[in-house]
């Protein structure tokens, strides 16, 4: 229904050609290849892989598009991922209208970005914060905290990077030390509440 809703309104009301949808992440990375866009619509959360994962890996194609993020989620670690990937826009779709949507693709076309208020006050607050998250833990202590607040011990995290539990527990010493965390349960709770558990785990190279 969504994507219904999102090509009615490109087409018909904001006059622009729709060469393709997709329903999941792989799925979108094939038809981005097989029409070659202008302008990819691109929401966060999809089915197989999520919708950055999908755009980091077109990333390693020789395809040309802008990118405009469509989510539901705002949270500080979804603000600093869309940030990573360097897209031309993202709208928030809890607070957005189809207007908004046609404000979006109108500044994006003219080559400028548009960014949600909400998205531009949570960047704003996380860079100006100098113990935000970003700029205490490493890429390799973002995602190991994703897993520590999914999974239950040091070994289960440990198999799936192929390290030993030894490391793991090294990474959630300094983790628990820099973030001034004192139990798991704590941990949980942070990345509930910053948005670790919103998207996918980071890929692999991070």
């Amino acid at each position: 229904m969504m994507r219904e809703v999102l090509r009615r309104a490109c087409a018909a009301e904001f006059g622009h050609e729709v060469v393709g949808e997709a329903f999941s992440g792989r799925q979108a990375i094939e038809t981005v290849l097989r029409t070659a866009p202008d302008l990819l619509l691109l929401d966060l959360q999809l089915p197989e892989m999520s919708g950055l994962d999908a755009l980091a890996q077109l990333r390693r194609h020789p395809c040309q598009f802008q990118t405009l993020i469509l989510s539901s989620c705002c949270d500080d670690y979804t603000v600093f991922r869309v940030e990573q990937e360097r897209v031309s826009g993202f709208v928030l779709k809890n607070t957005s209208t189809v207007s908004m949507l046609g404000e979006a693709l109108e500044a994006i076309s003219r080559g400028q970005p548009y960014f949600s208020e909400a998205f531009q006050i949570k960047s704003a607050k996380r860079r100006a914060n100098p113990t935000a998250f970003d700029k205490l833990l490493t890429d390799r202590e973002r995602l190991i905290l994703i897993m520590l607040s999914r999974s239950p011990t040091d070994r289960i995290v440990g198999d799936q990077l192929g390290i030993s539990p030894e490391t793991v527990e090294k990474h959630r010493f300094n983790i628990f030390r820099k973030l001034g965390l004192r139990s798991t349960a704590e941990l949980v709770r942070f990345a509930e509440a910053h948005g670790f558990n919103q998207l996918e785990i980071e890929r692999a190279e991070n």
